[in-house]
């Protein structure tokens, strides 16, 4: 039986162990959104793991929905990034970059007083921190048919620079309530009438974007360099589904005919029968290797992992679980 310290082989990549690392906001960069030394040492330091996924990352200037994340949208973050893959790769490490829009989760006051966008007008109920402290989230803009080929182009030049860059692949981020999320889910995206139809209603209407951004990343990338993660079930930034499940099903079946690298499902607390079901559609309807990954509570902790679950054409991946963890934590906890 294959252990935790077995290779695996994900999409282009070798793995030379089954510990993976969760993609964590650290929010280090600064108003620049320039990745630094100290992120460098950071994915440094941890570069015996079998991937690294760093973590959301802007595709826009005008996507910031923390003070201090990363960004790759123009040379200046490009060039940051080649110091943190340079050292990672000079440690013996792999690492990929999760690429990422919050969408509504943003707010005005982070990004020079542009109004968030999504898929409908529903704000975040909640609080968002900001430089003058914490505030409401605000109405997002509601992002027109004819505009979406823009943000189809965030993600492909993203996944240019990625490479460019020094990374060995990307992840999309299409959980957790941000943009591409709040196009799959109809907890927010309600879009009908002319000029927002396509992009609304039927599941299938709303999967386009998502596959229209991963169509594109694959373009440059290659499908065996490109992941997604997803939570069809997680609550994140007040995003709900009316039927995650068939949901997923769509979506899943859409990614295994691109054969992509990956699947990630997050989870908020795999015990639960629905979250159980949701993996089994996972398994059932995507013929890659299908991760999932969940967070649990600690004393003065979160910890983070994944487990491979089997799929048909990921057969090395069947018996062994891939883990991942937080970086305040050990590594492969049980």
């Amino acid at each position: 039986m294959p252990s935790l310290f077995d290779p695996l082989q994900l999409g282009a990549l070798t793995l030379p162990n089954r510990i993976v690392m969760a993609p964590l906001t650290r929010t280090r960069a600064g108003r620049s959104h320039i990745a630094n030394a100290l992120m460098a040492e950071h994915y440094a330091q941890r570069a015996s793991a079998g991937l690294l996924i760093a973590e959301a990352t802007m595709v826009a200037a005008d996507g910031c929905a923390f003070t201090g994340e990363p960004g790759i949208f123009d040379d200046a973050c490009t060039a940051g990034w080649r110091g943190v893959t340079a050292a990672v790769h000079a440690a013996g490490g792999r690492i990929q970059l999760q690429i990422w829009h919050p969408g509504r989760s943003a707010h005005s006051s982070l990004n020079g007083g542009v109004q968030p966008i999504s898929s409908g007008e529903r704000a975040v109920q909640g609080l968002i921190n900001t430089p003058d402290g914490k505030q409401p989230y605000e109405t997002p803009r509601r992002l027109r048919d004819d505009e979406l080929p823009g943000i189809v182009d965030l993600f492909r030049r993203a996944t240019r620079r990625a490479l460019q860059a020094g990374f060995d692949g990307v992840q999309l981020h299409g959980a957790h309530g941000y943009l591409l999320d709040q196009f799959l889910r109809d907890g927010v995206n309600d879009r009908n009438g002319p000029g927002h139809e396509r992009y609304g209603g039927a599941i299938e209407n709303r999967a386009r974007l998502l596959l229209e951004c991963m169509d594109a990343a694959i373009a440059e990338a290659g499908a065996d360099r490109v992941g997604l993660r997803l939570s069809t079930l997680a609550g994140s930034n007040d995003l709900r589904d009316s039927d995650p499940e068939a949901l997923l099903s769509h979506v899943a079946q859409q990614l295994s005919r691109r054969r992509i690298a990956y699947l990630e499902l997050r989870h908020m607390d795999p015990a639960l029968i629905s979250e159980r079901r949701i993996a089994a559609v996972a398994r059932q309807q995507f013929q890659g290797p299908c991760c999932a990954t969940a967070a649990s509570a600690r004393p003065a902790r979160k910890r983070h992992w994944m487990k491979a679950v089997p799929t048909p054409s990921c057969s090395a991946a069947r018996s062994s679980p891939i883990r991942t963890w937080c970086s305040a934590c050990a590594w492969a906890p049980s």
